[in-house]
Parts: structure tokens; sequence; C-alpha cells
């Protein structure tokens, strides 16, 4: 089963990347986004 999900906004620091140790490749990041 795949989740797809779009987010639309901006970065507000750089993406960490790590890999989980079952081999999972992860990215962590902060969106910043204008609710109008």
């Amino acid at each position: 089963m795949l989740n797809r999900v779009v987010l639309v906004g901006r970065l507000t620091k750089d993406p960490e990347y790590r890999t989980t140790p079952s081999g999972v490749s992860v990215a962590t990041f902060t969106l910043a986004v204008n609710r109008t």
C-alpha cells in the first residue's frame, strides 16, 4: 500500500536525511504555509 501526500509551502530549514536500522531512508523537514 502506498500513501501519497502533496504539501505546498516553504522549507524553514534544510531537510535532515537518515537511514533506519532496517535500511529505510527517511527525510525530516518543517514546512511553512500561508493559510488564508
